[in-house]
């Protein structure tokens, strides 16, 4: 389902959903979606969602309503990604279910070695940090200034570039281009401010100082300049504050005695999100020494800058957007998992209800057998609820295993005879094969047991209403490979070659409304820690193989060995 997330505004972090027909947006509460922003309109906009496409139109709101920062005059058509915005408040449209681009793999051919005859070599190859060489390369005519500055231009922007697309962080991405700005303009103190969306206040990032490197000294940068940019969405470059008329002869960039600044806006896609500030200071004294002074910025400095800045801009609102859609992500996954598990515990209560409705009769009635057979029904939906409560917790929880010397097969026997108890009911047939000679080794039971009967449930389960259902639940040890094999064979329905991989997906069953789509993630997730996995072989009609795999990692003494280990053949039938 399409969805709006507010990435900015008084409802920040707030997701909606657009369901299928007219969805109001706006400051009245009769809006399905309401926005507490007093730049809203009362009835501002309108998303109209047919099931395939999503339509928004402005209502004749006051401030209007802007799609990627343009202002919609009639009707406008959402894709994924678009920012929408009204009033103050920022939203971002995702539909997981937008057509993706059109499919081209059958009009292009990857051809195999060999089987055409091809006479092309490879003659040389070269990374990318070679390939950079070549801003570097002195080649005749380098002597010219205006060539030898092009060509140092494009190196910086280069590596500018280069800067921005290596990090998602924002504060490692200032720091890197106040960096690189300082080994390419002769600034003496620098500063990298981002505008902050609640109080619309620069806030300073990075700051730098040649002198000083990273020092304590506070950093005074003149408010003039700064106001001036952000008004006019321009950079300047000022190299007398005296002598400048954009300058107010009493405002702050006089008084400080500031010889050259230059201050830029970091102009992205959509909006200014801060600005970037160098200058340099020199006072009487050190004028004096140098016998005069001579301008270090120019208007290519300036040019530089503002290309930088955009740069770096597109950068931030890239990371911006980046989380703001992981985010969208996370909440539309956790609406997901509440709607899933609500249907779940739904059904499991309703089996806990009709069990208790029949212990009520029972025991008005003075019968054990109804109250038996009541509690039967309470208990099995218990012992549900709380295996998917496990479930739920194994498989959102990161967790290291934690090995104790065990005997395995006395946890996959443990696990057999409970497969046994369910098979029973469903007329299915449970073949327990331990291995021979299997040494002590080291694992965590209590999850591989988890992992196990979760496999070895879904085999009893595919058997049910087949004629002689039958699973075959096997360990193997393997001392060449260092491997210990838990095998699971069925012979039930079998499983599709395009849903193998599939039923490791979290909530998708194959089992409709009886299984909720967690034990096999479970059981993989399970594997993985052990750094083991799990493979899967299966034909429709003819029943499936699960093959657990982990290292054999041998440990000491084992734990007391269950009944059930060492028995081979046992096999549960009514």
């Amino acid at each position: 389902m399409p969805s709006l997330y507010v990435m900015k505004g008084q409802d920040q972090g707030t997701l909606f959903d657009v369901d299928d027909g007219s969805i109001g947006i706006g400051r009245d509460a009769a809006n399905q979606i309401r926005l507490h922003d007093t730049e809203v309109s009362r009835r501002h906009a309108e998303v109209h969602y047919d099931g395939s496409t999503c339509v928004i139109s402005d209502l004749g709101s006051s401030n209007g309503t802007y799609v990627n920062g343009r202002r919609i005059e009639k009707d406008h058509q959402l894709s994924n990604s678009d920012r929408v915005q009204l009033g103050g408040t920022v939203m971002l449209y995702t539909d997981p279910a937008e057509k993706l681009p059109e499919d081209i793999s059958d009009k292009v051919d990857i051809v195999p070695r060999g089987l055409l005859p091809d006479s092309s070599r490879i003659v040389r190859s070269m990374s990318q940090q070679e390939g950079s060489q070549l801003l570097n390369l002195d080649f005749e005519g380098a002597s010219s200034p205006w060539l030898a500055r092009a060509r140092s231009n494009l190196q910086i922007m280069y590596r500018t570039a280069l800067a921005v697309s290596h990090t998602l962080d924002i504060d490692q991405l200032l720091s890197r281009i106040m960096q690189l700005i300082f080994e390419w303009v002769e600034a003496d103190r620098g500063c990298i401010m981002l505008l902050d969306e609640g109080t619309k206040q620069l806030v300073p990032k990075v700051r730098r100082n040649r002198q000083g490197g990273d020092s304590s000294d506070r950093l005074t940068i003149s408010k003039t300049i700064l106001d001036y940019v952000m008004q006019h969405n321009e950079g300047v470059l000022t190299s007398d504050a005296k002598e400048d008329e954009r300058w107010d002869h009493a405002a702050s960039i006089v008084q400080m005695g500031i010889r050259e600044a230059i201050c830029v806006p970091m102009q992205g896609r959509y909006d200014v999100v801060g600005v970037i500030y160098i200058d340099t200071s020199l006072t009487p004294q050190q004028i004096i020494k140098q016998k005069g002074h001579q301008n270090k910025f120019t208007e290519e400095h300036l040019k530089l800058m503002i290309a930088i800045a955009h740069q770096a801009a597109l950068a931030v609102e890239d990371t911006r957007h980046y989380g703001a859609m992981m985010q969208a992500e996370r909440l539309a996954a956790v609406g997901q998992t509440i709607a899933m598990l609500s249907h779940h515990i739904k059904n499991i209560l309703q089996g806990i209800r009709g069990g208790s409705y029949v212990m009520e009769t029972g025991l008005e009635k003075h019968d054990e057998a109804t109250i038996r057979k009541g509690w039967s029904m309470v208990d099995r939906n218990l012992n549900k609820i709380s295996a998917m409560v496990l479930d739920m917790l194994t498989f959102s929880k990161e967790r290291e295993p934690e090995p104790l010397p065990c005997d395995i097969n006395q946890v996959v026997g443990e696990v057999v005879e409970l497969a046994q108890a369910k098979a029973a009911e469903l007329n299915v047939a449970v073949v327990w094969q331990p291995g021979e000679d299997i040494p002590t080794l080291a694992f965590d039971p209590e999850g591989l047991h988890r992992a196990v009967l979760n496999i070895a449930s879904n085999a009893v389960d595919a058997c049910d209403g087949r004629e002689a259902g039958q699973v075959t639940i096997a360990t193997h040890f393997s001392p060449d490979e260092a491997l210990l094999r838990i095998t699971i064979d069925d012979n039930g329905v079998g499983i599709p070659p395009e849903d193998i991989e599939r039923i490791f997906t979290i909530f998708v069953s194959g089992k409709g409304s009886k299984g909720t789509g967690l034990g096999l993630p479970v059981s993989r997730k399970i594997l993985q820690e052990h750094g083991g996995n799990i493979r899967v072989e299966s034909t429709v009609g003819s029943g499936s193989r699960f093959t657990l795999e982990l290292p054999a990692v041998l440990g000491g003494t084992s734990c007391e060995p269950s009944p059930i280990a060492g028995k081979t053949g046992q096999m549960a039938r009514p």
